[in-house]
């Protein structure tokens, strides 16, 4: 029996989510003021985290499933950051403090220095509407 791959797995949504908030932070650090579209790459970039952090314990399940606590354990230390700043970014964006904005973008950034976006991509512009996308879900802590 063969190998069957899974090419929608949450490692490769991961992937895609991590370059989609690299282009949004670009995107962010460009605007010269705060406006309609910097409110969609915030919100944008807090929504995608929250999805990013919903999806280690997933990753992780395997794992945990053959013994490999150590292995586990490891990679959500390695992820913990992304719920965190998700709700920093979330609440900054509803109070509108650009300041915070700007700051948990630069740590954002920092912490997916390595993720290469390649000038013709395939992302088109995923953080249209989502300061709308976020007013509807009324994220709040936990969720």
């Amino acid at each position: 029996m063969s190998r069957i791959i899974n090419p929608d797995s949450v490692g490769n949504e991961r992937t895609r989510l991590t370059k989609a908030i690299v282009l949004a932070v670009r995107g962010l650090a460009q605007q010269s003021e705060p406006g309609g579209e910097s409110r969609d790459f915030a919100a944008f970039i807090a929504l995608t985290l929250f999805t990013i952090a919903e999806t280690i314990d997933i990753s992780v399940a395997a794992w945990e499933k053959r013994g490999y606590w150590v292995k586990a354990d490891r990679f959500r230390m390695e992820w913990t950051w992304a719920g965190i700043l998700a709700e920093k970014m979330r609440l900054a964006v509803q109070a509108e403090d650009w300041g915070t904005v700007a700051a948990v973008a630069a740590l954002t950034a920092q912490k997916l220095y390595k993720v290469n976006v390649p000038v013709m991509n395939r992302l088109g512009k995923p953080w249209e509407g989502a300061w709308e996308d976020m007013k509807r879900r009324k994220l709040s802590p936990g969720d």
